[in-house]
């Protein structure tokens, strides 16, 4: 059995809302965009891949300061009300995972974007493939985050 504080602070509910709101609104907009747009758009048979690629670039540099935005919001919620050190643990692998897309994996497949679009021929790399793992694990964070999250709050 698992033991409540005698006293909570006021801010912690709002802390909790906070985080459960930013986990579900993260995990849905990673849904959407990584694994329902952007596949989606390769399979329209109008558009041409020069131009696919061209919104796709557009799309997830955008999508990634969103998701330093999500990021820093879900660390405020943490701050406000306290979490299980997993939890911490959680925020510190979506941590490098996004440091490891922002500084390395979206300038690559940048470049490569670039290269394809002025015609070059680009030799296969595992970027892409590394990409979808990290979409993934990222996606696996945030829904153990949810459920958990999800969980407490039908405990209360």
């Amino acid at each position: 059995m698992q033991k409540k504080p005698l006293t909570t602070h006021p801010l912690h509910g709002v802390g909790n809302a906070i985080f459960l709101f930013v986990v579900i609104l993260w995990l849905g907009i990673l849904l959407g965009v990584s694994f329902l747009a952007t596949p989606v758009k390769f399979h329209a048979p109008s558009l041409d891949l020069p131009t696919a690629l061209e919104v796709g670039r557009v799309t997830f540099a955008l999508f990634s300061k969103v998701e330093w935005g999500l990021f820093v919001l879900l660390i405020l919620g943490m701050l406000i009300a306290p979490r299980p050190a997993w939890r911490w643990s959680c925020l510190g692998a979506m941590l490098l995972i996004l440091l490891l897309e922002t500084f390395w994996l979206l300038p690559v497949l940048d470049a490569r974007v670039s290269e394809v679009i002025a015609g070059t021929d680009v030799p296969t790399t595992n970027h892409h493939f590394l990409y979808i793992l990290a979409e993934s694990l990222k996606a696996l964070l945030l829904l153990a985050l949810s459920v958990a999250g999800l969980w407490k709050l039908s405990k209360s």
